[in-house]
């Protein structure tokens, strides 16, 4: 009998490796929309009743009354490292196994955050606005090798960030609870307490996974703090940093600009999007600074994408399906703790 199991938040380049290969003992049906609790209404109720796994990204919104939509439901697959648009508690309780993918993009994300962080000291946002419409600016930038970058979080990816920024010259301060011992030996990283990185930084990253602790880490009074010459660069959660504190910085020249990977409660998803039900005023207010930040000649923002090349969604796919099968056979190697 196959295993039937739903994909949703599925995108092209998705859609082509799923139709391509060939899953032997898998009916697989896919969803370009997210799930949540108005999508799942949709969903017909044989297909509820028989699936035995689904597939979603982060787009997608697993709450109690979703997951219990699903009669059979056995295994929940995400396409992320983060789990937390999945209620564990629920998930826990109905011994549904959860398999993420872990450490997939800390290479192309540091990548991305360099580029990132030359493409805001070197202005090339004006700079293509002047050959576009003719506006007159200033084009002096700085020398990347003589700047001090601050890193905020040295995981996989803040680490990889501090060997690309010292193989490029520039002076690396980091910051985080735990302290590794082989970034220190490998490289000529210092670290430091966060008031003396913000305060001495001429550029500042954050990598950082998104919690309590982390949330609202970078707020005026952090923003104060940093040179008036200075960039944030954030590919983290947007919550991590105030993005209305942040809007007042840039707007008073507190500090010199900024650069945003980010999500937003407003999904980049216009399918998932098409399906909310509620307004949250919060969401809202977030979605109208991110518009006006995106206005500004000193500030780049993308849709959360440092991660995204072809490689890395190559990876996800393929490892993604081993998670599933492992769990079938009743492994727990890519199990979500």
């Amino acid at each position: 009998m196959a295993i039937k199991m739903l994909v949703f938040d599925v995108r092209d380049c998705e859609r082509e490796f799923f139709e391509s290969e060939k899953f032997e003992n898998f009916e697989i049906k896919l969803y370009s929309n997210c799930l949540n609790e108005e999508s799942v209404k949709k969903i017909p109720q044989e297909e509820l009743d028989s699936a035995m796994v689904i597939s979603v990204f982060l787009d997608s919104n697993l709450t109690e009354d979703v997951i219990n939509s699903f009669r059979n439901l056995r295994i929940i697959s995400t396409r992320s490292s983060s789990i937390e648009h999945i209620n564990k508690h629920v998930t826990t309780l109905k011994n549904i196994d959860v398999v993420n993918v872990e450490n997939y993009s800390f290479k192309t994300s540091a990548q991305f955050t360099i580029g990132l962080m030359i493409a805001l000291v070197r202005n090339f946002k004006p700079l293509s606005q002047f050959v576009e419409k003719g506006e007159t600016i200033d084009f002096t930038g700085y020398d990347i090798s003589k700047l001090t970058l601050g890193v905020i979080g040295t995981g996989a990816t803040g680490a990889e960030v501090c060997r690309i920024a010292e193989a490029i010259g520039m002076k690396v301060l980091a910051y985080d609870i735990v302290e590794k011992q082989e970034l220190k030996t490998q490289t000529g990283t210092q670290y430091t307490d966060l008031q003396t990185l913000l305060k001495v930084s001429d550029v500042v990253t954050i990598h950082l996974p998104y919690s309590m602790e982390s949330k609202n880490l970078i707020t005026k009074r952090e923003l104060d703090m940093m040179k008036c010459s200075a960039y944030l660069i954030n590919i983290a959660r947007s919550g991590i940093v105030n993005l209305k504190d942040l809007r007042d910085a840039l707007k008073n020249k507190k500090i010199q600009g900024a650069g945003l990977d980010i999500r937003t409660c407003d999904s980049v998803n216009p399918n998932c999007r098409k399906f909310a039900s509620k307004v949250n005023l919060e969401c809202y207010e977030e979605t109208n600074i991110i518009k006006e930040l995106a206005k500004m000649p000193n500030v780049i923002i993308t849709p959360h994408v440092a991660y995204k090349t072809a490689d890395v969604l190559e990876y996800i796919l393929h490892t993604s399906i081993r998670g599933v099968l492992d769990c079938i056979k009743g492994g727990s190697s890519f199990k979500a703790c």
